[in-house]
């Protein structure tokens, strides 16, 4: 069973642009996560895989929670390499061959060696 809005827009043939774009909108939000826990046992698994990165020269694949409205966002995966820590910023640069980009240390949710 549909939700109202779904309901709404399968009984009309009619849409205006702005309902149109209203219901887009739901449907984006509909897709946003809190960031999850993450523990401790899994932190510190994390750090060794990041320094032994960073140490080895080897690529990793670290997923990532970035808020979109207040606690609420969505997760992102690179592959790469570690070429930086920031332990004052609590950042990273992951690098591979298409792009880099500084990752907060406090948002990662999941790092496959």
């Amino acid at each position: 069973m549909g939700s109202k809005v779904e309901n709404v827009f399968a009984a009309s043939r009619w849409v205006l642009p702005e309902q149109r774009e209203l219901y887009l909108q739901i449907k984006e939000d509909e897709k946003l996560v809190p960031m999850p826990v993450i523990e401790q046992d899994e932190l510190e698994a994390f750090q060794y895989l990041i320094r032994d990165s960073a140490r080895e020269d080897y690529a990793i694949t670290l997923t990532w929670w970035q808020s979109v409205k207040g606690d609420l966002g969505t997760t992102s995966n690179m592959w790469g390499i570690v070429k930086w820590l920031d332990q004052n910023g609590r950042r990273l640069k992951l690098v591979n061959d298409e792009e880099s980009h500084w990752i907060s240390l406090d948002k990662i949710t999941a790092v496959k060696g």
